[in-house]
């Protein structure tokens, strides 16, 4: 295990190889970008695919989309085929139906299976790491590297100051009032770095305003990995990497952490200056870092 802690100072030279951060981006030639809806147990998700080259799905936060990646794909296309996708319930994918048990997981692996994007390189981000990660440590053979982006760790123990930040949400959705869920949580500390920038926080608001708000109202019949990930971190083999914003908050932090000391050939880069959303707060870092490490994964 790399314990190692590589720290990316925005504006500044980025503490991964400078060779593929300066590779060219060459747009036309490429593939004209495609767009569906691939069909799963019980729903269907929205894809995008841009790109050629090895398989790489990005995997967005909870309450966001596909656009949160708006920042990477343009720069990832030209080295690999990109996929984004709306996890079921979110953005244009459906919702999932009250009672029938679901897996993101599964989702995941059909989605490739159908685009025959087999063996990729995994991209999460909070949410969505969380399913990436279940996904390698649910089938350690099917997933190239790992990336995480202030990722959730499934079966993770929060902190009181978490959980007593998150009430209001949580409160206004049992109430069923999904605009107070949704202001509740665009209010929570955790994204105070991106309201800091006009264009992110814009860009982040419209994003929870197009969210159904489906899960803040119903309880979601997900049937998670068992153990949880959190007891299974030993059965990750793939090259992976944890990127966390310097002024994220203390569990993602913590989380980041866990997954360097407990992930065999993992580390673990912060962010200077960033939050819980580096790759929309800061792409010119973190875009270039994030190639980095996938053209030598």
């Amino acid at each position: 295990m790399r314990t190692r802690r590589e720290f990316l100072a925005a504006g500044g030279a980025l503490a991964l190889s400078a060779c593929a951060s300066q590779t060219p981006i060459h747009p036309f030639g490429l593939p004209a970008p495609q767009s569906g809806y691939v069909e799963v147990d019980g729903g269907r998700l929205y894809y995008e695919v841009a790109g050629t080259g090895p398989p790489l799905v990005l995997l967005h936060a909870f309450t966001l989309d596909t656009r949160m990646w708006d920042d990477q794909v343009d720069a990832l296309a030209p080295e690999f085929r990109v996929i984004r996708y709306d996890a079921r319930g979110f953005g244009r994918s459906s919702v999932p139906e009250p009672g029938r048990p679901y897996s993101h997981v599964d989702d995941l692996l059909a989605l490739t299976r159908k685009l025959d994007a087999n063996k990729p390189h995994l991209v999460g981000a909070s949410m969505g790491g969380r399913f990436a990660l279940d996904f390698v440590v649910s089938k350690p053979d099917a997933a190239r590297s790992l990336t995480v982006v202030g990722g959730v760790i499934d079966g993770w123990q929060w902190s009181k100051a978490w959980l007593d930040a998150y009430r209001p949400v949580v409160e206004a959705g049992r109430r069923g009032d999904v605009a107070a869920a949704k202001a509740a949580w665009l209010a929570l500390p955790l994204f105070a770095p991106a309201r800091e920038k006009p264009a992110v926080a814009a860009r982040l608001s419209r994003m929870v305003a197009d969210y159904s708000g489906w899960h803040f109202t119903h309880a979601d019949p997900e049937r998670r990995i068992s153990p949880p990930a959190a007891a299974q971190l030993g059965r990750v083999r793939v090259p992976t990497v944890a990127i966390v914003g310097d002024r994220d908050l203390p569990d993602f932090q913590r989380m980041g952490e866990t997954i360097e000391r407990q992930v065999a050939n993992a580390r673990r880069l912060g962010v200077a200056g960033a939050g819980h959303l580096p790759n929309m707060e800061v792409p010119d870092v973190v875009t270039p870092a994030l190639r980095s490490f996938l053209s030598r994964a």
